[in-house]
């Protein structure tokens, strides 16, 4: 099983003066720790006008920064939004593939399409077609990658004649593709697509064998039909995580963080009622969390298993509120909890510290901890899974590459015409 680290760019209110400069500082530091320390992944968001939850409206600039401090970890798009009144397909596609050279080969292309009032409307995205528009441009995408030149587009959603876009990707024919997974449907159509799963919503690990089963079953069917041209069968979950050998200086770095990372999803994407630059998100956090499912008390109980939270062997323990927990403890704790994902064929746990006030030195003590004591035994077993899990699903592979329609040839008889009132 691998590990990654995810970023949203947190930063509850109060603000104070150079807050978000500091912010963004500080997320490059604990990326380039995490190279060193030899975890797999970090994946940055991209969301916008969704003040105090998320500051990443601009992914692509933040992992250019990280690419050139690191060697090593897989950069991941968590997600890149396709519809096209967020980005054109041909500006996303040019952005990967120069962020893909500059890394050497290190980025993971992750897409989606938000679900907020504040993203959809602001952008003037129809709720009811935004699925649509993402099958419309991931197909487009991935053609833009590997047709030289592209052969051009005339879909629902978007069209666009014939182009060569340029550069292409290092990694060949096309960075590994993922889509953002908060239910069920989303994990079907990941694995129907030939695309890894990025489970956002914290997922337990009963639930987790459930649904890794259920997508690797799709991935080795007849329905699945690559939306790439090539096939990425991963599966991710996120937990909260906060790592020490003391569990209750561990509950008191991260259990304010990962309740709030919680309440202000909600708040944007269910019951909030914003007003912009004015509503102060931690402030009605710190009022109604226990009203909203969010009690400290309740997600803490100390001395208990995150285990047997999570498995729900403790009487009167909510599946919520042990989600809120989630990766929150000791080593020991950690490690107990993560055996139960590997055994459920989970392929990467991804990370979040960086929530609410959770502080800059406490997230690197917990990154340099963790990756000390509990990863290295975790990657020795990766090794052998991933060789095992290619080898199964190569018939399965070759097979859905053969149902995919192969890169097309552009019209020869194709010029682009000189602007109009010249010779």
């Amino acid at each position: 099983m691998k590990f990654g680290l995810f970023y949203e760019h947190q930063i509850a209110r109060p603000w104070g003066e150079g807050d978000e400069h500091r912010l963004f500082k500080d997320a490059l530091d604990q990326v380039e720790l995490a190279d060193r320390m030899g975890f797999d992944h970090v994946w940055e968001v991209e969301h916008h006008f969704l003040e105090e939850y998320s500051h990443s409206s601009a992914p692509e600039v933040f992992l250019a920064a990280a690419s050139q401090r690191t060697s090593r970890i897989r950069l991941g798009h968590g997600i890149v939004l396709l519809p096209g009144a967020y980005n054109h397909t041909a500006r996303v596609v040019e952005r990967i593939n120069t962020l893909d050279l500059l890394s050497d080969g290190r980025v993971d292309f992750g897409t989606g399409e938000s679900s907020s009032n504040a993203e959809l409307d602001g952008f003037g995205i129809d709720r009811d077609t935004k699925r649509d528009q993402w099958l419309d441009h991931i197909e487009a995408a991935t053609r833009m990658m590997v047709e030289e030149p592209f052969a051009g587009w005339d879909g629902p959603w978007l069209q666009m004649p014939p182009r060569n876009v340029v550069p292409k990707p290092f990694q060949r024919p096309h960075p590994p593709l993922w889509v953002a997974c908060t239910q069920r449907e989303t994990i079907r159509l990941a694995a129907s697509k030939g695309i890894g799963a990025l489970s956002f919503g914290f997922v337990e690990p009963g639930e987790a064998e459930e649904w890794v089963g259920e997508y690797y079953d799709i991935i080795r069917s007849e329905a699945c039909v690559p939306a790439g041209f090539a096939v990425n069968a991963n599966i991710a979950c996120a937990l909260p995580f906060m790592c020490h050998e003391d569990e209750d200086e561990a509950i008191d770095r991260g259990l304010d963080g990962a309740p709030f990372f919680g309440y202000s999803l909600g708040h944007f994407y269910g019951f909030g009622n914003h007003q912009p630059g004015v509503t102060d998100i931690h402030e009605q956090f710190l009022a109604n969390r226990t009203l909203f499912g969010f009690d400290r008390e309740a997600a803490a109980q100390v001395g208990v298993g995150l285990r047997a939270r999570m498995t729900k062997e403790v009487d009167g323990m909510d599946e919520g509120i042990a989600s809120l927990r989630g990766a929150i403890g000791t080593p020991d704790q950690i490690r107990d909890l993560l055996l139960d994902y590997e055994a459920a064929g989970v392929d990467q746990v991804i990370f979040f510290s960086q929530a609410g006030h959770n502080r800059h030195e406490h997230i690197c003590e917990s990154i340099e901890l963790f990756a000390r004591e509990v990863m290295p035994e975790f990657a020795e077993r990766d090794l052998a899974h991933v060789a095992a899990k290619e080898a199964g699903l190569a018939d399965s592979v070759s097979a859905a590459l053969a149902r995919r329609d192969p890169p097309r040839t552009a019209d020869p008889e194709y010029r682009i015409p000189p602007p109009v009132g010249t010779s």
